[in-house]
């Protein structure tokens, strides 16, 4: 779904080295900056798809209601917050999707094995606290394209420091050996790193794989 939006113009490279302050996805989206909003469905869609399927929605009927999610946070991402550390993009869209497979069904009526009564009763009960692995996989996907657009963001330092600790799980010490630098230098680079990519993601990545972007 293409969201109205200001004239395009080039997406301007986040200063994140340089100290300049580095939008969020989400705060490009809501000011219609550049291509925020096709990027925004780039990286959620495959998700949503999932989830519907995951609920009983009919395969012929997967797009539709994922448009139907989509029109309802292009009308309500102003609302969403992130007042507590757990709130997230991803949980405010999961409950987004949920009510409106919710009202999907509940305008399609009966079709379907059990009836709307099941499916009501089936997403109204408390989202599952674990993801199965097709949701984890898709996950890793979100974290992974994260990981090679924060990349060209940070100098090869910062970068590796990074890698090598939140990564590949070196303790602070050895890679401040390895790259002259102190502890506290190697703790910041990874600090900063991960709050790059919570803001491009709209949540805390709670694992990250190792993949191309190394």
């Amino acid at each position: 779904m293409d969201r109205p939006s200001a004239p395009m113009r080039p997406r301007p490279r986040a200063g994140v080295e340089a100290g300049e302050t580095s939008l969020t996805l989400l705060e490009c989206v809501r000011r219609h900056e550049g291509d925020a909003w096709r990027r925004l469905l780039d990286l959620y869609s495959p998700l949503l798809r999932h989830w519907c399927r995951r609920w009983g929605v009919r395969p012929e009927d997967v797009e539709d209601v994922t448009q139907d999610v989509f029109q309802a946070v292009a009308t309500g991402l102003d609302g969403f917050r992130r007042d507590r550390e757990r709130d997230s993009f991803r949980g405010w869209l999961h409950g987004v999707a949920r009510y409106k497979v919710l009202t999907h069904f509940r305008r399609v009526g009966s079709r379907g094995p059990g009836g709307t009564d099941f499916y009501e009763k089936t997403l109204l009960l408390p989202a599952p606290d674990q993801p199965d692995d097709e949701e984890r996989a898709i996950v890793g996907d979100l974290y992974r394209d994260a990981l090679e657009t924060a990349r060209s963001e940070f100098e090869e330092r910062t970068w590796h420091a990074f890698w090598r600790s939140a990564v590949e799980g070196h303790p602070p010490a050895a890679v401040a050996q390895e790259l002259g630098v102190s502890p506290a230098a190697v703790r910041q680079s990874k600090s900063r790193v991960l709050r790059r990519l919570k803001d491009l993601l709209g949540e805390p990545p709670r694992s990250v794989d190792a993949g191309p972007a190394a």
